[in-house]
């Protein structure tokens, strides 16, 4: 019999039978959607056998939701995540400028899910812009609730503009001409402290080398300086014994003592430079949420692009599993998108479970897969020799190889 995930003396209590609500998304999401739940199902079958099983539940979202009910993110569907704990959904679409708000930043915001997590790793074969794609391999902790995400911003020329124009210029010494939109940009100490903390136990719990914060405190100074700040205390004051700043490293000879993270930071505009030219000395970096939005997509790039890139939106216990990508919305329907995406976000989902066998399995199957040039459309483009097969039959080809 399915049952809810629950949290119980501050742990995630997961039953055998889950109930998993699911978002299939916009465009090309139905189709890697159904891809992905026959992965999942398969690998938890082949891992446990009868012992274990996903009870999914569809929510809606985006262009689904509003067809039915004439609203593009539903209250049901919010309580729902927030109910059943874990979740997991496909692309959503947002349009650019005008019209209804991002659904994915509401629902960020709506259930405090003030992390985002992208692991950047290169899976052998797939097609990169770089010689050494091996290099990568790093964990972003993106701060997901504040900075300029939060949306407070007005039109230029409009009556709330001028308002805020007049108080900044007059009241606050500011030179903010007539014709300029306004946005307001916080980060907090409550923020930037459980984003770090998050990010250090993530550190410690996978065995990680280091943490870097990134941030562009050398010009906003009491913004991302301070994002920097309380970053460094929080790994001094909460995690002394398992830490050491880089400027430290002189002491025990250039290198951490055995067990020690290294905690460091770098300058928003250097650390793309860095992770380019250096990509081996980067680790788990946490940011801002700009920065994060930013240095996550470039990344990606690294490794052969937000195809292949997972992420989750995690809270203090309270999770979403997501495509990375944009909905494509033009090979909606075809069968012909790659899949990667949603399945390693649900290789993220399974480990969060505990469910390590199943997630292992997955990673191998899609390995294999992609080692042996059997791929979809935007992989096969770009690898010489390459068999290109629909997205369902990689799901296939996936199941086969695990």
């Amino acid at each position: 019999m399915a049952e809810k995930v629950c949290v119980k003396d501050g742990k995630l209590i997961i039953p055998d039978n889950p109930i998993i609500p699911f978002i299939e998304g916009d465009g090309t999401g139905p189709d890697i959607w159904r891809a992905t739940r026959r992965v999942v199902d398969a690998a938890v079958k082949k891992a446990y056998g009868d012992r274990r099983s996903i009870e999914w539940k569809e929510i809606l979202a985006g262009e689904k939701a509003f067809h039915h009910t004439g609203e593009w993110l539903p209250k049901e569907t919010v309580d729902a995540i927030r109910e059943y704990i874990i979740a997991i959904k496909g692309p959503l679409t947002t349009p650019v400028g005008g019209g209804f708000r991002s659904i994915n930043v509401t629902l960020r915001q709506e259930l405090d899910l003030y992390a985002c997590v992208r692991p950047v790793k290169w899976i052998p074969g797939v097609p990169s812009p770089v010689v050494h794609p091996e290099l990568v391999d790093v964990v972003v902790f993106r701060e997901n609730t504040e900075d300029i995400y939060v949306g407070i911003e007005w039109l230029a020329g409009s009556q709330e503009a001028e308002k805020a124009r007049g108080f900044l210029n007059d009241s606050m010494g500011c030179d903010i001409p007539e014709d300029a939109g306004i946005g307001i940009k916080y980060i907090s100490k409550a923020a930037s402290e459980r984003i770090m903390r998050k990010a250090l136990k993530y550190a410690i719990e996978n065995g990680r080398k280091s943490v870097t914060i990134v941030h562009k405190g050398n010009i906003m100074k009491y913004t991302e300086g301070s994002f920097k700040n309380w970053c460094y205390a929080v790994a001094t004051e909460e995690f002394k014994e398992k830490i050491v700043n880089e400027e430290e490293l002189q002491t025990y000879g250039g290198s951490a003592p055995e067990g020690k993270i290294v905690v460091k930071d770098r300058i928003a505009d250097n650390m793309f430079q860095q992770l380019l030219l250096r990509p081996s000395e980067y680790d788990v970096i946490v940011t801002p949420n700009l920065n994060g939005d930013y240095l996550s997509d470039a990344a990606a790039a690294q490794v052969g692009g937000l195809g292949m890139a997972p992420g989750a939106n995690i809270g203090d216990f309270v999770a979403l599993f997501e495509a990375t990508h944009g909905s494509a919305p033009k090979y909606a329907g075809q069968d012909r998108a790659n899949p990667g995406s949603l399945i390693l976000s649900a290789v993220m989902m399974l480990e969060y479970m505990g469910w390590k066998e199943a997630a292992s399995l997955i990673t191998e199957g899609l390995a294999k897969a992609v080692s042996k040039k059997t791929v979809t459309h935007d992989l096969a483009r770009q690898m010489e020799g390459a068999k290109e097969v629909k997205t369902s039959e990689f799901a296939e080809v996936i199941i086969t190889c695990m």
